[in-house]
């Protein structure tokens, strides 16, 4: 990750200083938005193009749609591990001192099938706050182990606008555009030389990426309104199932379920039943086995996903640097700041290497 890859191109000389050239980023979701915020930060100036702007309600348009928990995952590489801890310390930052961002510091109780794998998320004890291993008295009997700890969540219906607001107060510019093309961007900017390709799934359709790696995977969850929404629950195993609270929309997201391919937009009841169900019996002192439907709404997100896990990396095209950050599936908030902060030390390789030179 982050080691530039030499390749040919004819691009123009330009006379602007590297530091002075907007930074291009396609693609607004919270991987594009966080990272623009962090170049921001870091006195870079930054041009979004994109289909889909924060505030917008599109399906396709995964963050507005995201449970966005932060859970420490399992089965993940030490390397993407620590992505996930730098997010973690941007939302605590965000939690404490910025209410307006939508980040919740809350409990979180997660219980395991099976005991741990070698590679579990309990390296989570090495990041979260209050973390401890659970009685077996403090757990149902079918499960395993369990632990408890503090957690982040973020409510997309605040971040999102946030992230908005904050990237233009910052100076950032927003260009609601789709385009076909990376080259596209090229000739839309020719000033510029840093490209970050953070299209989510486009990347599938992008005439000069076309990476079959990825793919859209249909998610639905199902929202309840309740005060008791200051608790994560988190199962781990067959029957994966979450309960993430809300506090600032008042309410707990219940899911969840991934349909490879799927682009419906219409709920399928079957579905929602069936998560009701599965909410229910993970935590029953918060959701009852049959809540009232006027307490009750959906939601369905296309989540951009990739076979092999996500595309962290940078090339070097003649003059042009280009950096992708694309395919998080479900995991676009956890990794969100860990990513960006990744992407901003590219940038930042890429502005040495121009004026060392």
């Amino acid at each position: 990750m982050g080691e530039l890859q030499q390749h040919p191109a004819d691009t123009p000389s330009v006379g602007v200083p590297f530091a002075q050239r907007p930074i291009i980023i396609l693609g607004a979701g919270i991987i594009g938005c966080a990272t623009a915020k962090q170049l921001l930060l870091n006195g870079f100036p930054v041009i979004l193009v994109a289909e889909f702007l924060p505030g917008d309600q599109d399906i396709r348009y995964a963050s507005a749609w995201a449970g966005a928990a932060w859970h420490p995952a399992g089965g993940i590489s030490p390397e993407w591990r620590y992505l996930q801890a730098i997010t973690h310390r941007h939302l605590l930052r965000m939690a404490h001192e910025e209410p307006e961002s939508g980040v919740c510091i809350v409990d979180a109780l997660e219980y395991l099938e099976q005991p741990p794998s070698a590679n579990s998320s309990v390296w989570g004890k090495a990041v979260a706050s209050k973390w401890r291993d659970l009685l077996p008295s403090e757990y149902p009997p079918n499960f395993s182990c369990g632990w408890s700890y503090e957690t982040l969540v973020t409510d997309p219906t605040h971040h999102m606008p946030y992230l908005g607001k904050k990237i233009t107060a910052l100076g950032g510019q927003f260009i609601q555009k789709r385009v076909d093309s990376l080259d596209q961007l090229y000739h839309l900017f020719p000033e510029s030389s840093v490209f970050i390709n953070a299209s989510g799934h486009g990347s599938k359709t992008l005439i000069d990426v076309q990476d079959d790696q990825c793919f859209p995977e249909r998610g639905q969850n199902v929202f309840y309104r309740t005060d008791n929404c200051r608790t994560m629950y988190f199962r781990n195993g067959r029957e994966y199932t979450y309960v993430i609270p809300r506090p600032m929309s008042g309410g707990v997201v219940l899911g969840g379920v991934k349909q490879a391919d799927d682009l419906s937009p219409d709920p399928d009841m079957a579905i929602a039943q069936d998560e009701i169900a599965r909410a229910h019996r993970l935590a029953p002192e918060v959701v009852p086995e049959s809540p009232a439907d006027d307490a009750l709404s959906y939601i369905v997100g296309i989540r951009p996903s990739r076979k092999g896990g996500f595309r962290l990396d940078a090339e070097k095209l003649g003059s042009r640097v280009v950096l992708s950050a694309y395919g998080f599936g479900g995991g676009g908030y956890a990794f969100s700041y860990g990513v960006a902060d990744a992407l901003v030390k590219m940038v930042e390789e890429a502005e040495r290497e121009n004026v060392i030179l």
